[in-house]
């Protein structure tokens, strides 16, 4: 795969993602107990045999920046082989990245000097598991001179939050529209969301964003500018159906912009039988993990038999000690404490979190370093968690990191 130039976008700002994003960019935030978002890109990257990786960063991104050099320095230079991060630089103008085109364009310099074949962008910042070379195949097969992957939607699904595209019998794309504000059309067999994955040209590429920057119209974002113009020009651009590693019609493809969107993402792992295997050895996700000990659970005579000591459906990580009551459909990062006599259920407490005794806590997302008092009821009363913490339409409620609660 060494003519193929892979760059994963991971600049966002992640404002929807609020208060996970406050401290950290969005591809940098926990997920699954021992992740980050982007260990899942990077991931399908690798198991993909793609070798030569540029991760552009922006906004926030020491955390992300300091992921990567711990876990992810594992390629040979030697053999041609890297995952670079490339900071914003203003290396043309004195603008930050405007866009996803935008982002790639004030790299450009990058691309001229490796040579690909072809240019694979990817987000940085969705979960599922994807075979690129089935999509570099399908692209070089029909000769495309962009290719993007699309998923398909439910006709329940807002269209309002992807960039959707109308294919004729072939594939090609004959339509494009990005964050369209209408309403899914219920009459319409099926409806095709861009995954923020494009294959193209080399040539292709430095001809649409070259151009369009002599020409002084915009080309900040892919979705929004460059596939309607190229569409418009008479370019070869395709639409290739999101498959699984197997090939076959893939189910599990999560854009977890959002509060709610990220919790569910969550929840979907610790069900009985989830969409999303992360025990699949033929298909290993990736990540830095620290020296912790094993996860281990402390519970006296008394409480036992008392009835205490209730492990269901979760995920616990290396380094935890739970002594509480009930741990119930949640998600624990490294390192959390959940002291005798308290019920977490429903939740997502992520690394150092500790949760005092006899502490309720149902339907919420506790960040990093965060100490929960003894006795706090949180997820229970939404008026008073309000008064404290972040809490979203649906009811969740998120404590921001290192947040000191009295």
């Amino acid at each position: 795969m060494h003519k193929v130039l892979t760059f994963i976008m991971a600049g966002g700002k992640g404002e929807r993602l609020q208060p996970l994003t406050r401290d950290r960019t969005k591809p940098a935030v926990p997920f699954g107990g021992i992740y980050r978002i982007i260990d899942f890109s990077l991931s399908n990257c690798l198991n993909s045999g793609l070798r030569r990786i540029y991760v552009l960063t922006q906004y926030k991104s020491a955390s992300l920046e300091k992921h990567i050099r711990l876990g992810w320095n594992i390629l040979s230079t030697e053999l041609g082989e890297y995952i670079e991060v490339l900071q914003a630089q203003q290396r043309i103008g004195d603008v930050w990245y405007r866009g996803t085109a935008d982002a790639i364009y004030q790299n450009i310099y990058v691309v001229k000097m490796e040579e690909p074949q072809e240019v694979l962008i990817l987000a940085g910042d969705h979960i599922y598991k994807m075979d690129y070379r089935r999509m570099l195949d399908f692209h070089r097969r029909i000769n495309a001179d962009v290719t993007l992957a699309v998923v398909e939607l439910e006709k329940k699904e807002d269209v309002s939050h992807f960039g959707m595209a109308g294919m004729d019998n072939k594939n090609r794309v004959i339509s494009f529209q990005e964050k369209p504000s209408m309403k899914v059309n219920q009459q319409a067999e099926a409806f095709h969301a861009s995954m923020g994955i494009y294959v193209f040209k080399k040539e292709v590429l430095m001809q649409a964003l070259e151009g369009e920057s002599e020409n002084g119209s915009s080309r900040y974002d892919f979705g929004k500018d460059i596939l309607p113009k190229m569409l418009n020009s008479g370019s070869s651009i395709y639409a290739y159906k999101f498959t699984d590693k197997a090939g076959k019609k893939a189910k599990y493809w999560r854009d977890i912009g959002t509060i709610d969107a990220y919790y569910a993402a969550n929840m979907d792992l610790v069900a009985e039988s989830p969409a999303f295997n992360f025990y699949d050895q033929d298909w290993p996700i990736r990540t830095y993990q620290g020296q912790y000990p094993p996860a281990k659970t402390i519970l006296s005579e008394a409480a036992r038999k008392a009835g205490a000591g209730s492990i269901v459906n979760s995920l616990i990580s290396g380094g935890c000690l739970i002594s509480g009551k009930r741990l119930e459909h949640s998600v624990l990062s490294y390192n959390v404490r959940i002291e005798s006599g308290s019920e977490v259920i429903d939740s997502i407490l992520m690394e150092g979190v500790t949760v005092g005794r006899n502490t309720r806590i149902n339907k919420a997302i506790i960040d990093k370093d965060v100490n929960i008092p003894s006795g706090m009821v949180i997820g229970y009363d939404p008026e008073e968690d309000k008064k404290h913490f972040f809490v979203t339409d649906s009811g969740i409620v998120v404590v921001a990191k290192k947040t000191e609660i009295k």
